[in-house]
């Protein structure tokens, strides 16, 4: 295959010569920065060399992103010249020669916002989409899930999940990403213009999540602060100056425990419900603020900047993983913690909530549906292995659920153990003095039943075993460091989802993305106030059980029918087989068309019958009694729970009924760049010839269409080689 970068340049060489045209076209230059090149060919004279070892190319080490005018005067250095070509590249030399200065005024003149940014290297891709994937889901709530849900018989369930939903979207996702090269919404406009509102959901549903995700990162940073504070702050209950000038510790927190006054009281200052939001709590804002500033700090340069720091973001979660895991396991009791996390239940797996929690769980803890992994792909090379990246980054994030569970666990025992202990020390200490009535009750499986999910566990239980730690404080310092370093990389992809779509869509064509990130920022802290107050954390609830659930569910569901029945599945695994030189199996296909959707409309209808049927509460702080008790929503709440919920998801059809009309919400336009006449002649690619069964079961015809969608075939596009 000739050097493409090298058929270019040719091509603007002819045209120089023949005066057709006076400079290069601003498409034609974007082109030559995305031509994929070979590493170990360079821009020498040999056009016919083998490219199947050709790997991907990242950021600056791509030879296809140097400028026009350093290649040209590159490739006439470089070409000889036998013979009467002498005397014409002497000529097209003086030609090109004039018309240098006017196109290096076209690579400076064009505005960076017109060209897709890239990743600077394939590990940084990986460690940004594995940050992005794994967050606090993973921590705090898989170990929960997996404890209540049969222990080790809930792995069953789990991978079956992971296998017909979690993996099949996430490989759909970033392949279409690749392919496409735009965010959520230039994705979806591309593969039809009635499906626009799909990428505008992913965004609003984006931003929904973002603001409050970003409470967490607020939260763990107060910790993380006073965890610097000997002795800790939640280690002992605070005392009470009464008007007879005596002291007693706070009858509040006496009645409830250290960690969880702290937690409800000092943090948070819950009132008593939602309906009662108190005093503004001028902490919760400065942290709120702090780390807004901090994710635009880590954004603002875009993904060659926030590349690097997960780095760090990435990394330190599985450093620190590791720490807690060697002392964890050598805690008295871990064994105990450890053996009740997987500990089968064999009998749970006839309960469908069991099944319906394993889908849930894989669905959101790989953070699909979001927009995030389309944009984070698009930035990857044409010939990137996405089938790969797919499953390494799907089975990494499931390891590592199961890694922090046992990680968890063995802290919980440990904290468990201790527990029992002293209960049965005072039980005997009673029965030494004859007294055999109200004997308190010592059972370990129920103390370590007794964990929580979210922020229960990590900021009331967690934090209440690592009391127990000899220098608790550098162990309170590291726990709640990773926590913020789990929640700001997800919320780097989160974002990223947002802004992509924004500079995709050209609402603000002429504002620098800088300027783009800023603003979104500013408007997500100025809105997140509404978590600094008594009932913020009951706010927080709301939105975490509504904004993030349903919505996503429903964006994915049209992801996968888009694929399915309108681009086409075999359109689809010709562009992964263009991309990655190998055509997706028959199950992936299968997962795309039936399972997958399949799968996503039981859970949506599960949920909601278990909507219905239970109804939605929250935990509300009762003062008094030193515990929360559960509390229906009210009905302002319910509405706002519903408008959370519809104002992401009716932009699918008002966007699809519009467009019907004549209206165009979403404009069109031109189709990224894509070398698709190279790739297929990098892997020799052929025309697929449909097996009989893949006719029978995806309805696949020997003109190019498919049950119940038709996507044309058009006439192959012509190489550079062909036209010249």
């Amino acid at each position: 295959m000739a050097n493409t970068a090298q058929l270019l340049r040719r091509q603007s060489s002819r045209d120089i010569v023949l005066k057709s045209q006076k400079s290069i076209d601003q498409l034609e230059l974007r082109e030559l920065r995305g031509r994929l090149v070979s590493k170990e060919h360079g821009v020498g004279h040999h056009h016919h060399t083998s490219l199947h070892h050709h790997q991907p190319m990242y950021g600056a080490t791509n030879q296809g992103f140097m400028s026009d005018a350093f290649d040209e005067s590159s490739e006439l250095e470089q070409e000889p010249t036998f013979g009467s070509e002498a005397s014409t590249s002497k000529a097209k030399a003086e030609l090109v020669a004039g018309a240098l200065e006017q196109q290096q005024d076209i690579v400076e003149g064009e505005k960076e916002g017109e060209e897709r940014e890239s990743w600077d290297s394939k590990i940084m891709f990986l460690l940004a989409t594995i940050g992005y994937a794994v967050g606090l889901g993973n921590v705090w709530r898989f170990p929960y899930l997996a404890q209540k849900n049969g222990g080790g018989a809930f792995l069953v369930p789990y991978f079956i999940m992971l296998c017909i939903q979690g993996i099949p979207i996430f490989y759909l996702e970033l392949a279409i990403g690749q392919r496409l090269r735009k965010g959520a919404i230039g994705v979806w406009s591309q593969v039809s213009p009635y499906l626009g509102g799909i990428g505008i959901s992913s965004a609003v549903v984006s931003y929904i999540v973002a603001l409050y995700y970003n409470t967490i990162i607020a939260w763990c940073l107060i910790y993380l602060l006073h965890s610097f504070e000997s002795p800790l702050p939640w280690a002992d209950c605070p005392t009470r100056l009464y008007s007879n000038y005596t002291y007693d510790h706070e009858p509040e927190c006496v009645a409830s425990s250290p960690t969880a006054f702290y937690w409800y009281r000092t943090t948070l200052q819950c009132s008593e419900s939602v309906d009662m939001p108190e005093n503004f709590n001028y902490h919760m804002a400065i942290a709120l603020m702090v780390s807004w500033f901090l994710v635009y700090i880590c954004m603002v340069q875009g993904i060659t900047s926030s590349g690097k720091i997960v780095y760090m973001t990435a990394i330190f979660p599985y450093v620190v993983l590791i720490i807690f895991f060697f002392r964890g396991i050598t805690l008295k009791g871990a064994s105990d913690g450890v053996a009740h996390l997987f500990t089968p239940r064999w009998e749970t797996l006839l309960d469908p909530v069991v099944w319906l929690e394993a889908g849930t769980q894989i669905f959101f803890s790989l953070g699909l549906a979001f927009g995030g992994l389309i944009a984070f792909s698009s930035y990857n090379p044409a010939n990137n292995n996405c089938y790969r990246d797919a499953l390494l980054v799907s089975l990494t994030n499931c390891g590592t659920s199961m890694f922090a569970g046992v990680v968890v666990f063995s802290v919980i025992g440990f904290k468990a153990t201790a527990t029992f202990d002293r209960c049965t020390e005072e039980r005997n200490g009673l029965m030494a003095m004859n007294r055999t009535q109200n004997l308190p009750v010592c059972d370990l499986q129920r103390e370590l039943a007794n964990s929580a999910s979210g922020t229960g566990l990590a900021f009331i239980i967690f934090t209440e075993a690592i009391n127990q730690f000899p220098g608790a404080q550098l162990w309170a310092v590291l726990f709640f460091l990773m926590l913020f370093t789990l929640g700001i990389d997800s919320q780097f992809g989160t974002l990223e989802g947002v802004v992509t779509s924004l500079v995709d869509m050209k609402l603000f064509p002429n504002l620098p993305k800088e300027y783009i990130v800023g603003g979104l920022c500013a408007t997500c802290c100025l809105v997140s106030m509404c978590f600094a107050n008594g009932a913020g954390s009951y706010i927080f609830q709301l939105m975490d059980s509504f904004a993030g659930n349903f919505p996503l569910l429903v964006i994915a569901l049209f992801e996968c029918l888009s694929i399915s029945y309108i681009y086409g599945v075999r359109r689809f695994s010709d562009d992964i087989e263009m991309m990655t030189g190998s055509r997706p199996s028959f199950y992936w296909m299968f997962c795309w068309k039936y399972l997958s959707p399949c799968a996503m409309v039981t859970i949506l209808l599960a949920s909601f019958y278990q909507l219905l049927t239970e109804g939605s509460s929250y935990p509300a702080w009762i003062a008094a009694k030193g515990s929360t008790d559960s509390m229906e929503w009210p009905h302002w709440c319910i509405v706002v729970a519903f408008f959370l919920i519809l104002s992401s998801i009716l932009w699918i059809p008002i966007v699809a009924v519009l467009r019907l009309c004549g209206i165009k919400v979403v404009e069109d336009s031109d189709p990224a760049w894509f070398p698709e006449a190279e790739l297929r002649e990098v892997h020799g690619i052929v025309p697929h010839e449909p097996t009989e069964l893949e006719r029978s079961i995806f309805c696949f015809n020997m003109d190019g269409t498919e049950g119940m969608c038709c996507p044309k075939y058009g006439l192959p596009e012509k190489s550079l080689e062909e036209e010249e």
